[in-house]
């Protein structure tokens, strides 16, 4: 049964995609099925880095927040996730705007992994040079 009022948000970082739904009246983060606490092994820098944006607006208790997230490592999930619930946020109430905005949190971080190059044996690294 699907919920009437749900707020949804799309968070990238990396190659990491996470698709954001935030539902009034729960508390909560189930990400990909688990508690948060569950997917992140216990490392509680994932965990404050995806409840930023519930504290900075103080919606912690007021929202439950589901997540399914693909792609990438820890911290890029994490990264996406803050970044979806931020736009899911915005979507339910635009006052949260200026906020989120001045901490950074609906920025997209465009930082990608260089690709690498002919020659090379990373994107940068060259092979070991010797005059002899």
């Amino acid at each position: 049964m699907a919920e009437l009022n749900q707020f949804w948000g799309t968070g990238r970082r990396k190659t990491s995609v996470a698709r954001v739904r935030i539902i009034p009246g729960g508390t909560g983060v189930e990400i990909n099925g688990k508690t948060m606490a569950d997917y992140f092994g216990g490392r509680e820098i994932f965990s404050t880095i995806v409840e930023q944006p519930l504290v900075l607006t103080e919606t912690k208790d007021k929202f439950k927040v589901i997540v399914n997230v693909d792609g990438g490592g820890q911290t890029g999930q994490a990264g996406a996730i803050r970044h979806g619930i931020s736009r899911a946020l915005l979507v339910a109430d635009e006052g949260y705007k200026a906020a989120l905005r001045e901490a950074g949190f609906l920025t997209r971080d465009s930082r990608m992994v260089e690709r690498k190059k002919y020659g090379k044996k990373k994107a940068r690294r060259s092979p070991q040079f010797s005059k002899r």
